[in-house]
């Protein structure tokens, strides 16, 4: 089976204190980053006799907090960028992290989600981070929360990325109608795509790939059909990728996140970021 894992443990620690997240700057007890440290490496022991199984994977790191400042992240993603079965591995990060284990990567797998936070680091000190990954060619986006006040500095980093790293704007949905026309008309210069992360999507009993091939895994080894649906499917462990796999028509009314509704069968979100999908790179 050709299978997405998305994998998020115990962690709920950031070094960030960003208002909009509710785990800013949540400390993790050692107690909690041992037992996520052991969930991690008991999801590598198991990612690694899937190839013998003939299964193909893509996995994606998305914890409720700052991955890649724990060592256990960066050494699994490491790992797995060179295993033969995994086809991609990527994390999401706010690129806080020395970045030298970066060399170690195989490029032609890893690829990161690196969200930049106005406020919680210096503009510049993002930029050199993202650079050195394009130095190193590894695949990544940029992209920040769309809110009015991030405004200079989504187009202050549109002007120095360079022109084929994407930068895509989460819409800001807390508020509605939160966006004139003329903002919006902005955004999309900078974010071709922007108007379809600003929608959220009629899902209630459509098909999607979310328990079919995409699993969204907890350090536990629960599987939960999807972050937004979150009825448990059964167990990593236990029923393995086959026993898992079914087709599971969404329960939500509306699919509004991005790690969701790309996997929603009518849509085309497969075809317009082909291999870049979990990182969020559009084909080009």
């Amino acid at each position: 089976m050709r299978a997405t894992l998305y994998y998020r443990g115990s962690l709920t620690s950031c070094n960030y204190a960003c208002p909009y997240c509710p785990f800013s700057k949540n400390v993790d007890s050692r107690e909690t980053l041992d037992k996520d440290r052991v969930q991690l490496e008991r999801f590598a022991d198991w990612v690694r006799e899937q190839g013998a199984l003939g299964h193909r994977l893509s996995i994606f790191f998305n914890p409720y907090g700052e991955a890649l400042i724990h060592s256990w992240y960066r050494r699994t993603m490491v790992e797995f960028s060179h295993m033969a079965h995994v086809e991609k591995v990527a994390v999401q990060t706010n690129l806080s992290a020395k970045l030298d284990w970066a060399k170690e990567l195989n490029p032609a797998t890893a690829a990161l989600w690196a969200t930049y936070h106005p406020g919680e680091t210096k503009e510049q000190a993002f930029i050199s981070q993202a650079m050195k990954l394009y130095e190193l060619g590894i695949s990544y986006s940029v992209g920040t929360v769309g809110l009015r006040q991030a405004f200079p500095a989504i187009r202050s980093l549109r002007s120095q990325l360079p022109k084929d790293v994407y930068l895509w704007i989460n819409a800001y949905k807390d508020r509605p109608h939160y966006y004139t026309d003329a903002e919006k008309a902005e955004l999309a210069v900078i974010d071709p795509y922007f108007q379809w992360n600003l929608q959220d999507y009629s899902s209630l009993g459509r098909a999607c790939r979310a328990g079919e091939d995409v699993f969204y895994v907890q350090g536990d080894g629960r599987v939960k059909h999807c972050y937004q649906d979150r009825r448990v499917i059964g167990h990593l462990y236990r029923d393995g990728l086959e026993g898992l796999s079914a087709k599971r028509p969404c329960r939500m009314k509306e699919c509004g996140c991005y790690i969701g509704y790309i996997h929603m069968e009518e849509q085309p979100f497969r075809e317009i970021y082909g291999r870049g999908l979990l990182e969020r790179v559009p084909h080009r």
